[in-house]
């Protein structure tokens, strides 16, 4: 049983070679039960603790298990927010094949998951992007965003500008002009794709600041009871998801629209598995404005772990 690194996680999913995966795993016979959210009473926090499982499996192959526990406070600890295991099992044995870091593995899979949704929604010529968030995943979103669209200019913004220069440290090695920014409005106006990942829950992005042919990647937001877009942006967009069952119950970017009579589910035009096998095709309008709404799936943590897996077999023998 190989025990991984979060360093061997981030060498063995590289971009775009992950994306690519992702693509083609979302047309397999892969297995996905509903994933197991449960909310831990934290008395000395500001909100509970959440505890994530997540399996997955191909029949004949492999199963999987993401074991992930959410501590939003954990900023005041010096911790991640973020932290958790993934297991990988043989399923034709049984045998417990790999244990690895889940918050990398988490991070690499969202931002290809985010990219791919890029490349077949967001604009051939998108050179500007905005990330909103200053997290884990922001330097991971530019990397993943830019391997798919011919990106130059990043803007990050956080409530931390500090953070937001830290952020455009990370990411000096793909030769990017990035800039950390304190007006949020202005620089939504200048970017052809918006990324957010924030544990907001009030809306960050207004459908009134939206320039026509944007797209928005909207990845926080992962409990009902979050936002990080307000209902006009639904209203000026045109909605995706990566997953339908889950999207529309577990983001309170949909469902709190959702159950107030904002929208309604058909207003949600495709998810990633329709895309990627093409039975839904999407033909932008250069004016389009679109959203993608990602809350994570299963799916993609199993096929980042057997990329990771594989990887870290074949280094071991070198």
């Amino acid at each position: 049983m190989q025990t991984i690194s979060e360093v061997t996680v981030n060498l063995a999913l590289s971009y775009p070679k992950l994306i690519n995966a992702l693509q083609r795993a979302f047309t397999e016979n892969i297995i996905v039960p509903p994933r197991l959210h449960f909310d831990i009473e934290n008395p000395s926090a500001s909100r509970e603790t959440t505890l994530l499982m997540m399996p997955a499996w191909q029949a004949g192959d492999v199963a999987g298990i993401k074991l992930v526990t959410v501590a939003p406070d954990n900023h005041q600890h010096q911790l991640p927010t973020i932290q958790g295991t993934y297991l990988l099992f043989d399923v034709k044995t049984g045998t417990l094949k790999a244990s690895m870091d889940a918050p990398s593995l988490t991070a690499k899979r969202t931002a290809a998951a985010s990219a791919l949704a890029s490349r077949f929604l967001s604009r051939d010529d998108s050179k500007t992007l905005l990330v909103v968030g200053t997290g884990t995943l922001s330097s991971q979103l530019i990397e993943a965003h830019s391997s798919v669209r011919p990106i130059k200019t990043v803007y990050v913004w956080g409530r931390s500008l500090a953070k937001a220069e830290l952020v455009c440290q990370q990411v000096q090695h793909l030769g990017l002009e990035c800039i950390a920014v304190s007006n949020l409005k202005e620089h939504v106006n200048k970017a052809d794709i918006i990324s957010c990942a924030t544990l907001s829950t009030e809306p960050l992005i207004f459908g009134e600041w939206l320039q026509k042919g944007q797209h928005l990647d909207m990845v926080g937001a992962y409990r009902p009871d979050m936002r990080e877009m307000d209902d006009e942006c639904l209203r000026r967009s045109l909605v995706f998801v990566d997953n339908m069952e889950s999207a529309l119950r577990e983001t309170g970017d949909l469902a709190i629209p959702l159950k107030v009579g904002v929208i309604q589910p058909e207003h949600i035009k495709a998810d990633l598995f329709s895309m990627c096998d093409k039975s839904y095709v999407f033909e932008r309008k250069h004016e389009d404005i679109t959203v993608f709404k990602s809350v994570g799936h299963a799916l993609e943590d199993l096929t980042a772990a057997k990329l990771v897996a594989e990887y870290a077999k074949t280094n071991e023998k070198q």
